[in-house]
């Protein structure tokens, strides 16, 4: 790998770069893609994308005026060439750390990023809307959307290109094909038919004919133009594209300077183009041959050896809990051929895959389409079959509206598992699983459990797949588990009851999901400050357990919540019971959930601790409730203290 970096120390933002003889720019791409590597070793982080697109980058900052020229990166994983690029290579080693770089692209850190993204498929869209704006306001500069194949499956791609094509604004539109290979390249004719079909010269002609064809009637100008889209159809595979409206180019050669500079300097010339899209096909990982013969071509990485590959991933403690999932659901399956699993393009990082090894014929990969994912859920519910809908939290608020139109509202028992619920560190708010207790909690008739550890994960996944009337949903956190014992055979749990794990008489800790451990550690504190805790497990935020609830309220004088999520979850829940109960006369409540803002990026222990709802947290809360500023000098019980008014 490259050592030294003389070009690309001369380069602070692109107009450096643009001062550069294009002979030179293969080299800036090698140093850029070894400042990358580099960094990502360093850091972490989402690394064979964005060694994809290295010679891409290179090639659109010295073509285009950005950041007058607006470049938008879907998603935004693979943006770290550019950040490099525009003006934040000195703090490159600070990527997905508190207070550092974001791993995606982000309006707030840098005029070079016009759009900040981290979800699939939303590039076209804002790119359009970009587009229009400057219409109409009379501007001039281009508007370029970079957006990978795999995002091209989600269907609020295709809705942005049907709308582009109608509209005709100019909009250049970069599809980088990595991984399906819509149509792979032809070598050298496939560079030359790309230059000639971008040229002036072509689409000068191609002008010419349009004017000539509009002087004969109807009939011949549409067939000039079904005899070109055929001609050009046949030799580039664009005839989808061709059909909403976009003129094609391509496919070509990603890695080449030689055949991105020519195509995407014509497409830029072009006045009166309309939206253009051009085919460029890369290979993820490409340069670092650890990335390139991963399976996964090191999509997301931890820290690693440069020289080996091999990267500094600590040996777990206990199965992570998506392993769990998966697992636990295959044993199920081997004895209920209803069972089915489903997942939108995540298929390692939600355990479907331990469930496709062993069921293949029942598992379902939809693509980044969550929409299409909840939907297709609801039909197979409806033949009888029990869908496991496996999606992480931040990605399901894609296709909530498909839960309540198509699940909730009729009733299909269609099971959520929802991973990553609740802090995700150093992917920061775009990817934290904060509102689904909040956006499910207040739908009608749905059973929402979350399970405290891995046996509990267990024990609700064979629920989940008991329930046959309702839908229902299992959220659980990123990582892995505490270390607990996972039963032979999960129970069926009983629908809104959970379990109390400690007896006290001062302080009620009623806890939902993985914070239950924090809950105890706090309850051994308060027990060394002379206060005793009961600590109770909810195992459901909906139907929440109101005969639990009645009990820690009459025999307690505080009672704290506790849940990693946001406002309007769990809580609200249990507050609405107590309300109508008139509980809220009898004892103190307080509630611990996430605090009302969007957080960026840290590490998840951090974010917990900030929040309050680590064992500290309680703690303060606790004592803050009851009016105490340090420890008792005395043991301060229930049958101790004056009786409540």
């Amino acid at each position: 790998m490259i050592d030294q970096t003389p070009l690309l120390d001369q380069i602070s933002v692109p107009a450096d770069l643009r001062t550069l003889q294009p002979g030179q720019l293969r080299q800036v791409a090698d140093e850029l893609r070894a400042a990358t590597i580099r960094a990502v070793s360093q850091t972490g982080g989402h690394l064979g994308a964005g060694l994809g697109v290295v010679e891409l980058t290179t090639a659109l900052h010295y073509v285009f005026n950005t950041p007058d020229d607006r470049l938008i990166w879907d998603v935004g994983h693979q943006c770290y060439p550019h950040k490099i690029l525009t003006g934040r290579r000195d703090r490159i080693n600070t990527l997905r750390q508190a207070g550092g770089l974001s791993g995606f692209t982000k309006r707030s850190e840098s005029e070079y990023d016009p759009f900040g993204a981290a979800h699939s498929s939303t590039s076209i869209s804002a790119g359009l809307g970009m587009a229009v704006a400057r219409d109409l306001a009379g501007g001039n500069n281009h508007v370029i959307a970079v957006i990978g194949d795999g995002a091209m499956s989600a269907g609020m791609a295709y809705e942005a290109m049907n709308n582009a094509g109608a509209m005709n604004s100019r909009l250049t539109v970069i599809l980088n094909d990595n991984d399906m290979s819509i149509a792979p390249p032809t070598g050298a004719m496939s560079a030359y038919l790309s230059r000639l079909l971008s040229s002036k010269s072509y689409l000068g002609l191609r002008e010419i004919g349009k004017h000539i064809a509009e002087r004969f009637p109807r009939q011949f100008e549409r067939a000039v133009e079904k005899a070109e889209e055929f001609a050009r159809g046949f030799v580039t595979g664009g005839t989808l594209f061709e059909e909403m409206g976009f003129y094609y180019v391509g496919p070509i050669d990603g890695h080449n300077m030689d055949h991105l500079l020519p195509v995407l300097k014509n497409v830029r010339d072009a006045k009166d183009a309309g939206p253009v899209l051009i085919h460029v096909v890369t290979q993820k990982g490409k340069g670092y041959e650890p990335a390139e013969a991963s399976a996964d071509k090191y999509h997301g990485v931890a820290k690693f050896d440069v020289v080996t590959g091999a990267q500094h991933k600590p040996k777990p403690n206990a199965p992570a809990y998506q392993n769990i999932f998966g697992e636990v659901l295959s044993k199920l399956a081997e004895k209920d051929d209803k069972i089915v699993a489903i997942t939108a393009a995540m298929p390692s990082g939600t355990g479907v895959n331990l469930f496709e090894k062993a069921h293949p014929e029942r598992t379902f990969d939809v693509g980044i389409a969550e929409q299409h994912a909840v939907t297709f859920a609801a039909g197979m519910a409806t033949e009888g079959y029990r869908p496991f809908a496996a999606i992480y939290s931040t990605f399901l608020q894609r296709g909530y509206d498909q839960v309540v139109h198509d699940v909730a509202i009729q009733k299909l028992p269609v099971r959520f598992a929802i991973d990553r619920a609740g802090y995700v560190g150093a992917d920061g708010s775009t990817h934290c699983g904060a509102f689904d207790l909040a956006y499910l909690c207040c739908l009608p008739g749905f059973v929402v459990m979350a399970p405290s550890d891995e046996a509990e994960l267990a024990h609700m996944v064979a629920t989940a797949a008991a329930i046959d009337d309702c839908p229902s949903a299992i959220r659980y956190p990123r990582g892995e588990g505490t270390g607990a014992d996972l039963p032979e055979v999960p129970k069926v749990l009983e629908i809104g009851k959970g379990r109390i794990l400690r007896e006290g008489k001062t302080v009620a800790i009623l806890s939902l999901g993985t914070r239950l451990q924090d809950a105890l550690a706090a309850a051994d504190d308060l027990a060394a400050r002379g206060l005793s805790a009961t600590v109770a497990d909810a195992r459901f935020a909906k139907p929440v357990d109101t005969d639990l609830i009645d009990r820690l309220a009459r025999d307690h004088d505080l009672l704290i919540t506790v849940e990693e999520g946001s406002v309007g979850g769990f809580a609200t829940q249990v507050l609405d019971h107590m309300t109508k109960a008139d509980l809220l006369q009898t004892v103190k409540l307080r509630t611990l959930y996430m605090p009302d803002r969007f957080l960026d990026q840290d590490k998840p222990e951090r974010q917990v601790a900030d929040a309050g709802l680590d064992a500290a947290g309680i703690v303060k809360t606790a004592l803050d409730a009851l009016g105490i500023e340090s420890a008792p000098d005395e043991t301060v019980s229930g049958k101790d203290r004056p009786a409540r008014a």
